[in-house]
């Protein structure tokens, strides 16, 4: 990745807010977008989509740090900077990237940096769907706090879960990803993939049996939508 990351500051605390600041300004990979004494001033430019990183106090009056990063796009990703350590637990909950004590030193800082530049590097849209020598395809999707890379051929499939989506595989753990279906759509091989409700998508040659409409996975029945069911059964009986 060669662009250079977008960043805000967000600190009630003038000294702090400037340390950081001047931070951001002396590394190359970063670009200063904006400083702000609360996290209500910072909404409408995280909300724009537009910023990578945010360097962000927990402890503020008004809005505090934890309640604005459970509200902000999760394309943008937090570095909680603070002088109490008590916070980190709900941090790494808000998927925040780094946990910074203050005073924070500049190797701390660029650890943080460090991490941010290889999140995005790998989780970047054109970068997002992988094949190997062998032709194994591959996805990179965001989980609680760390990225984590799939084979598309061992998803059986994936369901909306509220704010993010649960990955259904052959083998091991579901695996809970933050992001919404129509994201994870846009990231699974079309050829391999199909959306077959508002709540599902299905790898096809995953499918073994359909029944009464539904696709059945041992005890579990994935409905496929009226307005779809021809297009499937189409998809997997050719």
């Amino acid at each position: 990745m060669d662009r250079v990351l977008r960043c805000i500051v967000i600190d009630d605390e003038p000294l702090a807010l400037g340390l950081i600041a001047g931070y951001v300004r002396n590394t190359p990979s970063l670009s200063l977008e904006g400083t702000f004494t609360s996290a209500a001033e910072a909404i409408s430019i995280v909300m724009s989509g537009d910023i990578d990183l945010v360097f962000l106090d927990i402890n503020m009056p008004l809005l505090s740090g934890i309640e604005f990063a459970s509200v902000i796009p999760s394309r943008s990703r937090i570095v909680f900077t603070t002088a109490y350590d008590n916070y980190a637990v709900e941090g790494f909950r808000v998927s925040a990237l780094d946990y910074l004590l203050k005073p924070v030193s500049y190797s701390d800082f660029m650890r943080a940096v460090s991490k941010g530049i290889e999140w995005f590097r790998i989780a970047e849209p054109g970068d997002a769907v992988r094949s190997s020598n062998s032709g194994i395809s591959y996805i990179s999707v965001r989980t609680e706090g760390r990225l984590l890379r799939l084979r598309t051929d061992s998803i059986l499939y994936a369901e909306a879960c509220n704010d993010r989506v649960m990955l259904f595989r052959n083998e091991g753990e579901p695996v809970s990803v933050l992001m919404s279906l129509t994201e994870l759509e846009r990231l699974l091989p079309a050829d391999e993939f199909m959306r077959v409700h508002r709540s599902f998508i299905v790898r096809l040659q995953g499918v073994e049996i359909v029944e009464r409409g539904r696709i059945v996975y041992g005890r579990t029945y994935i409905p496929v939508a009226d307005s779809r069911r021809e297009e499937f059964l189409s998809r997997i009986n050719g």
